[in-house]
């Protein structure tokens, strides 16, 4: 990945503002594609964690993550493959007019001669890399560690539920994420591994961690939509692409920009439009789009109400469920954020509690809680802890929510992120739970099917954009 630096420096110094007191760290830009070391801890916290009182104990874990980093797709690699053979051309086409005298090659990078993708020749992608697997691996470890009481007994898949997606990054990172929780538990090799189970549903089925796949309202949702959110980043991408043209003197496509930002990752400007497009498809822009996760949020609060009993009749360790373990995706973790009620501001609970669409994410510089490098990095993860708290007057179970396992507080539940397990069913369990996912995905919704939301959005970038009195404010400084 090492010739992608150059390509950052490109868009870097165009697109960012030059500010002498403020260090931009291009890794924490990079959207859904963010690596999980940089994006734990980078949110912006103020906010105090509950310390957890005296007395109280971790009887059950249920975790919800992403596969960890992985390679590009194939369209992806072969997007990249286009891209070097274009700047061939242009770089032809520039070097014929400066032997005519007509331009110089001064402006011109001398890496950008001979550039070529890093991943050229490769035939297959999108699988876990070893960085991705070192990823699962260490959070399961620190998990462990944390949790000591939760995994203190010997593997059995009754006791230790681990799921995936039928997609082979999503499983590999499952099994990764084992290794590392049952290391030393097992009898295998001279790490005394242990051999466990993980368990998938068909894609065409699995409405618990693909949803996103069986859910046919949302699938025409985003098939109207689309189109809509690529227009909407044209206004970012053209402005960049002239940047680039008229100071490299290379006739760069709109697609070429697109290309390079993918590359690249790393300008505020461009990761906006990467997390619009996370809001709109996949988070708050639309009801559907967390509402169809209902059946996984039902499955952890009844397995959570399941652990309550067993810890009510005193049953003996190993009789019972200890952890649901989970592997799937971004489109798996940002609605399942969404259906508690993660990264809103002011009064936006209350308008996702009537299934309201929420206004789109602040433009930069303006500061904004969604974000997906922080929402949905690779290995993105939820953590839901039950806890006995057998002293406390006022409950006896709490949930605590943790995200990339830092507590995170809950509008819901006072914005408190240690909550007692009846609040956390009454305000944020209970109202969605109202709809079921069949009448959600096969239904039309309001007799009509999913609408664009043309209309409200171009409305808002046109303020964003092409108002008299706000382009200058809002073009990129150069």
């Amino acid at each position: 990945m090492a010739m992608a630096i150059p390509l950052v420096l490109l868009l870097a110094f165009l697109v960012v503002p030059s500010k002498t007191d403020e260090i931009f760290d291009v890794r924490q830009h990079l959207s859904t594609v963010t690596r999980y070391s940089v994006a734990k801890d980078v949110a912006a916290n103020d906010y105090v964690a509950s310390t957890i009182p005296d007395g109280c104990t971790a009887i059950h874990l249920n975790l919800v993550a992403r596969h960890g980093t992985r390679s590009p797709t194939k369209n992806r690699m072969r997007e990249l493959d286009n891209l070097a053979n274009h700047l061939e051309v242009l770089l032809r086409d520039v070097k014929a007019e400066a032997e005519k005298g007509n331009i110089s090659l001064q402006k011109i990078p001398a890496w950008l001669w001979g550039w070529q993708s890093p991943w050229k020749g490769r035939q297959k992608g999108g699988e876990l890399t070893s960085k991705g697997e070192d990823e699962l691996y260490n959070l399961a470890v620190r998990i462990r560690e944390r949790f000591p009481n939760l995994f203190d007994e010997e593997y059995h898949q009754d006791t230790f539920v681990i799921k995936a997606t039928q997609v082979p990054r999503t499983s590999a990172s499952a099994v990764a994420f084992g290794i590392g929780l049952f290391n030393g538990r097992g009898s295998l090799g001279a790490g005394k591994l242990c051999a466990f189970s993980v368990t998938s549903e068909s894609r065409a089925s699995d409405i618990l961690l693909s949803f996103f796949n069986c859910c046919e309202n949302y699938k025409e949702f985003r098939k109207n939509q689309e189109p809509v959110v690529e227009k909407l980043k044209e206004p970012i991408l053209d402005e960049i692409t002239s940047a680039l043209v008229s100071r490299y003197q290379l006739n760069f496509t709109r697609q070429d920009t697109a290309s390079l930002w993918f590359l690249c990752k790393q300008i505020a400007l461009l990761e906006w439009t990467d997390d619009l497009e996370v809001f709109i498809l996949k988070g708050y822009g639309k009801s559907i789009n967390y509402l169809m996760g209902v059946p996984l949020l039902q499955d952890i609060v009844q397995s959570m109400e399941q652990a309550i009993k067993s810890k009510e009749e005193y049953l003996i360790p190993g009789t019972y469920e200890k952890a649901r373990l989970r592997f799937a995706h971004a489109e798996t973790v940002v609605p399942f954020s969404c259906l508690l009620g993660l990264f809103l501001e002011g009064s936006e609970f209350e308008q996702i509690q009537r299934e309201q669409p929420l206004e789109l994410p602040p433009k930069p510089p303006q500061k904004r809680n969604w974000k997906g490098s922080i929402m949905a990095p690779f290995a993105a993860n939820n953590m839901l802890v039950l806890h006995s708290c057998p002293d406390n007057n006022s409950s006896k179970y709490f949930v605590q929510v943790l995200h990339n396992e830092v507590p995170v507080p809950m509008p819901g539940c006072d914005n408190k992120d240690f909550c007692p397990f009846e609040v956390f069913k009454e305000r944020i369990v209970n109202p969605p739970l109202k709809h079921d996912f069949y009448s959600i995905c096969s239904a039309k919704l309001e007799g009509q099917g999913p609408k664009p939301v043309t209309g409200t959005l171009t409305q808002l970038f046109s303020g964003l954009f092409w108002q008299d009195g706000e382009t200058q404010k809002n073009k990129v400084e150069l």
